[in-house]
C-alpha cells in the first residue's frame, strides 16, 4: 500500500482533489494523511476552507474519511491501521486527517506573528511524544528512569547528527539529483 502524506493547504490544491478522485475510480491501495496542523503557511485553516473537517471532502469521491487526534499516537494508529486494511483487502483508499499543531513558524523566515503565545501554549499542553510517554508509564511498559534514558539516548543520538552534519563537507552540486526519480 502507499501512504501519501501532506498538510492542510495541500489540501486545497488541484492535486489533491485530483489525486482523491482517481485513487478512488481505480480502488488504488492509498492511505492519504492529512497533517491537519491548523495553518497553510499563516493562513488558519478556519479562514480557508468552507467546511470543518478535511476528512470530509472524502465523501465525495465515495471513500472513507476520518479525522483523529493528531496527537495521540494511538489514535493515529488505529485510524491508519483500518485504512491500510481495507487498502489491502481492495477496498480502495481511505482519507485519513490528523487534527494537530506546528509550534513553531512555517519556516526560519516567519515570525509568527499570527496566532497568540496562549494558542501556542495551549497545544504544547496536548505534546503528543509526553502524551504517549504518560501512557506508557501508567501501562507499566516504562518507568519513569527508563523514559528518561530512552529520552537522552535520542538527544545524544541528534546532537551526534548534528556534529557529523557540521563537520562534514558540503556535497558537490553535480550530486544534486542524485536518487530524485520524479
Amino acid at each position: 500500500i502507499i501512504l501519501c502524506f501532506f498538510g492542510d493547504g495541500a489540501a486545497n490544491l488541484g492535486p489533491f482533489h485530483e489525486s482523491l478522485n482517481m485513487a478512488a475510480i481505480w480502488k488504488l491501495p492509498v492511505v492519504f494523511v492529512c497533517e491537519n496542523n491548523q495553518y497553510a503557511m499563516s493562513f488558519s485553516v478556519k479562514k480557508a476552507f468552507a467546511i470543518e473537517r478535511i476528512s470530509d471532502r472524502a465523501a465525495a469521491y465515495g471513500m472513507p474519511g476520518v479525522t483523529v487526534d493528531g496527537n495521540d499516537l494511538l489514535a493515529v494508529h488505529e485510524a491508519v491501521s483500518q485504512a491500510a486494511k481495507r487498502a489491502r483487502e481492495g477496498e480502495g483508499p481511505t482519507l485519513v486527517e490528523n487534527i494537530t499543531y506546528r509550534w513553531r513558524g512555517h519556516s526560519k523566515s516567519d515570525a509568527n506573528r499570527y496566532r497568540t503565545r496562549e494558542e501556542i501554549e495551549a497545544w504544547k499542553q496536548k505534546c503528543p511524544i509526553k502524551r504517549f510517554r504518560a501512557h506508557l508509564i501508567e501501562e507499566g511498559v516504562l518507568t519513569e528512569e527508563e523514559a528518561d534514558r530512552i529520552e537522552r539516548e535520542a538527544y545524544a543520538a541528534i546532537d551526534a547528527a548534528v556534529e557529523f552534519a557540521e563537520a562534514s563537507p558540503e556535497p558537490d552540486l553535480s550530486t544534486i539529483e542524485e536518487g530524485v526519480y520524479a
